[in-house]
């Protein structure tokens, strides 16, 4: 995804270019990000969206009509269950989602999401997991080991993909941070009139919204316009010694502070609207660049991202030895009735593979 192109949603005085091939070219990454609902919104707000050509205004208009019908649905099935946590008693947080949309892009059309996550406190799981298959969530996926949510889904009609909910309780590996939990409910407020229904602070949300996209090592510009939008919407209320200190209590530091210098390293307008209290090279590239820096990049997300050697070490047995979960994601298709042996030596053949390609 272009980064000019995005600079220009947000410095309105960055004239967008006028050659159609720039913006076929731009489409095919908006396409690949899937954020046209971003880039529709942005360009609609900041007034700019008619210095596009109408084949561009046409696409991102036809897949924003679609995400707002989409995300309307969602919206109606997670005050579904937001409602029945209420009359159940059982304190809850949407993270993300359609709420996030609302809250900080200001439409509930302008950013596409796919399923319900909701935070609950690990003492109301079962209750929680009870209310979710009482509204039909009933087929339960396999839990991941080592992660911190389980995932619950309904199929709907008219429609191969079902509907997932994730009942949360954490936001970051247990093993590998030292996340206190208890703060970010205690700093927590409820919506409205509703006692059990709660939002997160407007710091605790940018944090959770860089930890998501350091989870990801921000392969794709939508984690890069949530920290963008979140930093433009709230930049007043975002008190970086605040999230740091709050970060290294948590063991997160480095993650925190890898995906901001990224960020803030790929749109230096930024340090107008809050100033970075630091500068931190990195190594990071676009997914496009192959090669040398791109296994460099990847070894500093990998392994250098935590705030001790311990950490360090867990994640480097995790990949080692990774489990059975893991390895189907990198390994993507994998036969029916293959043995763990099996599937392990795949994977260091496609590793080594990987890196005598780069180094030869």
């Amino acid at each position: 995804m272009s980064f000019e192109f995005v600079s220009a949603l947000y410095k309105t005085q960055v004239p967008l270019p006028i050659d159609d091939y720039y913006f076929h070219k731009v489409l095919r990454e908006i396409k690949h990000d899937g954020i046209e609902s971003q880039v529709y919104y942005l360009l609609k707000q900041q007034g700019i969206l008619d210095q596009t050509p109408t084949f561009f205004q046409a696409y991102l208009k036809e897949n924003y009509d679609t995400c707002l019908f989409q995300n309307l649905f969602i919206k109606n099935q997670t005050n579904m269950l937001l409602r029945r946590f209420e009359e159940q008693g059982i304190d809850v947080i949407p993270l993300k989602g359609v709420y996030f949309a609302e809250k900080y892009f200001g439409h509930i059309g302008a950013r596409a999401t796919s399923d319900i996550d909701l935070l609950v406190r690990f003492q109301d799981l079962n209750q929680s997991i009870e209310s979710v298959k009482a509204l039909g969530f009933s087929v339960e996926e396999e839990p991941i080991s080592g992660h911190f949510h389980y995932s619950f889904s309904k199929k709907l009609p008219n429609s191969p993909i079902p509907l997932v909910v994730e009942l949360h309780w954490g936001l970051v590996k247990e093993d590998t941070s030292r996340f206190n939990i208890n703060n970010i409910w205690r700093d927590s407020k409820a919506i409205g009139q509703y006692s059990h229904i709660r939002e997160l602070s407007h710091l605790h949300c940018f944090y959770m919204i860089c930890l998501h996209g350091w989870r990801h090592n921000l392969d794709s510009m939508k984690y890069f316009i949530d920290i963008i939008q979140m930093i433009h919407q709230y930049s007043d209320e975002l008190d970086y010694e605040e999230l740091f200190k709050m970060a290294e209590s948590h063991q997160t530091l480095k993650r925190v502070t890898r995906t901001l210098s990224i960020v803030y390293e790929q749109f230096p307008h930024l340090n107008h609207v809050a100033k970075l209290p630091f500068k931190r090279k990195t190594f990071w590239k676009h997914r496009k660049v192959k090669g040398l820096k791109q296994y460099m990049d990847f070894f500093d997300y990998q392994f250098f991202s935590y705030d001790t050697v311990k950490h360090s070490l867990i994640e480097i047995r995790h990949w080692i030895l990774p489990s059975k979960f893991d390895l189907s994601c990198e390994l993507g298709e994998i036969p029916q009735g293959s043995s763990i042996s099996k599937m392990y030596i795949s994977l260091y053949k496609k590793r080594i593979s990987g890196l005598v390609k780069v180094i030869f």
